[in-house]
């Protein structure tokens, strides 16, 4: 890439100078203006002329620090009665011109005779006159959510923030903090005044309103960031619906398939249908009804921009299941409409439900898109909060990968000295977790929790070691990167191209006591990137053009917000089987097939079953046969194998045999040609399969290993 080239990427993606970033929170006392404080000390660190619009420090000591020496418009002042107000000055902000206002409260209402009635409209007019804009506001102001926050808060929200803002912006963060953290804070006295907090904690900082706005928060971003990608790399489910189906079993269906691969949920009317009751379920399910009506019948197969495509059994369906597709193909039978309500399992259930009686220590996982995202930082910056309230807090193994700002970080914690071990003249540092047990502090900070250990260490990944210091009844606090869960290896192969060789089970989520995720956006991300704060000099370019691309970066801050909504959602997972099963041949490409779906039934938390059913006159590969039981044995699953004179007939009879079961296959590999017989899913639809699960397999021969942190 010549640097002509380099400049015009760089120019794309900052957008010119000026910049609109909002920062949005679940609730007051998130740390929005902690965070819009933080920000206007880095940049002008890097020589930008900042000035403060407004701020609230309501007399915080911390805040006033980070306050202090900063850049301030003065504020304009209205007399209203006989009381006089301050209020941000926009005139005031255009005369003096900095190149960026730092602007808190983006929903307030301006006072007085001000140049615009809001002060969002004063944060895009500053944009437009080529001043960035840094702000902050809390998602019950925004339109789409207030009605939905009225509720659970139980008070009126008068100040109105419309979705069209969030969506001028050019960059829009959530600030996700604990239910639990937020309520200390008020209990602290640092959110509401002494005498409000009972009030409080009874009303809108009840721990399950907090939650459900934080919820709200998560759906919000999510679906302001969704990619704009080719198909097959897409992070949406696209169910077309049809005026003759029951819609709302098989929409709700579909959702949880959706769900289990990680998929937003777009539906996608056909002629004739009821829109309004569409967009009704559509909204109820968390998807988006799209407004065009479509002709599935005339859409190009290969133009679907969806991962997964969901049809009812019919013409259309039996047509795309005849040939080679670049998405997953939910065939959904008509009259299907079950919807189990199962129980989250996972290797460590178990352990989830031994701590309750053991008395384990609490876990706390904060998850990002990728590296550099702040994971690190944001552990360690609570643990300070920690240490101030007076609780025994230490370091049990944090990788600076030398980044300044999170060295400084360390500086007044405590430290366990790591454990030095030596295999094959390579020696390594790891995490001492005897040493931590036998100092038993309160709270213990272990970064990389999907990290390998060297070998000759107890555990062979770190999550081990935190299992076993939170038998100790040790609370933890971690760091993980979205891509190193186990069952979004899939998920993140189709969207980035990238295998993951580091990873660790999905179970560790359903046992941590609180998900934080520490929302970051990609340009941000390649601009820490450019600055040398994630990677050595020498690796920058190499992961620019390659792991860090923008494209790459939106898929995984969306994989990242999406499991941080399912960790809120873990009690009970609905779906739409009770049993998948796997329908494979005599071929290789069938081998990464038995993973994929294994891993689908596993995050469906369903019985899952193989079946290895071969024409009586077919020519069999008995070492093809071997790897492919080894496989199913990994995966410790039922394994069924026959010959059949008719193949797609004995499978519907072996799925028959047990209720509610869905046959799962890979798609076609060729389009057949004349005269030849149809592909196999399209036998098996006219052999009388109810419903058909087509997954395109695995593409790991053309995959690059992904970079460790």
């Amino acid at each position: 890439m010549d640097r002509a080239t380099k400049a015009e990427e760089l120019l794309r993606e900052l957008g010119g100078r000026a910049r609109l970033v909002v920062y949005v929170a679940g609730a007051p006392g998130a740390g929005k203006t902690r965070r819009l404080l933080e920000d206007a000390r880095r940049l002008r660190a890097d020589g930008k002329r900042i000035a403060i619009g407004w701020v609230e420090t309501k007399g915080r000591p911390d805040l006033e620090i980070a306050a202090a020496g900063l850049p301030r418009i003065p504020p304009r002042r209205i007399t209203i009665g006989d009381r006089v107000f301050e209020d941000f000055d926009y005139d005031a902000a255009l005369r003096e011109r900095p190149d960026v206002v730092i602007l808190d409260e983006l929903a307030h209402d301006n006072l007085g005779d001000a140049p615009h009635a809001k002060r969002w409209q004063d944060a895009l007019a500053l944009k437009q006159h080529g001043i960035g804009v840094i702000g902050a506001l809390n998602i019950q102001h925004v339109e789409t959510v207030a009605p939905t926050a009225e509720a659970l808060i139980g008070y009126p929200v008068r100040e109105i923030v419309p979705l069209s803002f969030l969506q001028a912006a050019d960059e829009v963060v959530a600030l996700d903090v604990s239910p639990r953290l937020l309520q200390s804070r008020v209990r602290a006295g640092k959110i509401v005044n002494e005498q409000d907090i009972d009030r409080a904690l009874a009303g809108a900082f009840k721990e399950q309103t907090l939650y459900m706005l934080r919820e709200l928060l998560l759906r919000t971003v999510d679906n302001l960031t969704l990619p704009v990608v080719r198909a097959g790399r897409t992070s949406m489910a696209a169910a077309f619906a049809y005026p003759n189906v029951d819609l709302a079993p098989y929409l709700r269906r579909t959702a949880a398939v959706a769900h289990a691969l990680d998929l937003g949920l777009e539906v996608v009317p056909t002629p004739g249908v009821d829109k309004s009751a569409l967009e009704r379920i559509a909204r109820d399910l968390g998807g988006e009804m799209l407004h065009d009506t479509v002709d599935a019948a005339r859409v190009p197969e290969d133009t679907l921009r969806a991962a997964l495509v969901a049809l009812p059994h019919g013409k259309v369906a039996a047509k795309l299941a005849n040939t080679p597709l670049p998405y997953d193909l939910f065939i959904v039978g008509e009259g299907q409409t079950y919807l189990g309500e199962n129980p989250a399992r996972s290797p460590y259930s178990h352990t989830a439900g031994d701590r309750l009686r053991v008395g384990y220590g609490k876990l706390t996982v904060y998850i990002g898109a990728a590296a550099g995202a702040g994971k690190t930082y944001a552990m360690l910056d609570r643990a300070h909060q920690l240490k101030a309230e007076g609780v025994d807090v230490v370091v049990g193994f944090v990788e600076t990968h030398g980044r300044k700002e999170t060295a400084a970080l360390l500086d007044g914690l405590e430290i366990i000295p790591p454990k030095v071990v030596t295999t094959d003249g390579i020696t390594c540092k790891e995490f001492d977790r005897d040493a931590l047990i036998a100092r038993r502090p309160q709270v213990a900070l272990i970064d990389e929790l999907a990290h390998t250990n060297a070998s000759g260490s107890i555990a062979p990944k770190r999550f081990y070691d935190v299992l076993a210091v939170l038998r100790a009844g040790i609370d933890v606090l971690t760091t993980l990167n979205v891509q190193h869960l186990e069952g979004l290896g899939d998920t993140v192969l189709r969207l980035t191209g990238t295998i993951v060789r580091e990873t660790l089970p999905d179970g560790i989520l359903a046992l941590a006591d609180d998900v934080v995720l520490i929302d970051v956006t990609p340009e941000t991300l390649r601009q820490r990137l450019r600055d040398g704060k994630i990677y050595p000099s020498d690796r920058i370019e190499a992961a620019l053009a390659n792991f860090f691309r923008i494209e790459n970066l939106h898929a995984l801050r969306e994989l990242a917000l999406r499991e941080a909504l399912r960790a809120r959602q873990r009690e009970r997972i609905a779906s739409p089987f009770e049993r998948l099963l796997l329908s494979i041949g005599s071929r290789d490409i069938d081998l990464p097939m038995i993973k994929r779906a294994g891993r689908i039934a596993a995050r469906l938390a369903i019985e899952f079953a193989i079946a290895h059913v071969v024409d009586r006159r077919a020519r069999v590969d008995p070492a093809v046969v071997d790897a492919l039981r080894a496989e199913a044995r990994k995966t410790n699953t039922e394994w069924i194998e026959e010959v059949a004179d008719d193949v797609p007939r004995r499978l519907i009879e072996i799925s028959r045999a047990r209720p509610e079961t869905t046959i799962a296959l890979a798609g076609a590999r060729r389009a057949p040609r004349w005269l030849q017989r149809p592909s196999f899913p399209r036998r098996l639809l006219d052999a009388g399969a109810r419903e058909l699960l087509i997954l395109l397999p695995p593409a790991e021969s053309v995959a690059a290993a992904l970079p460790e942190e």
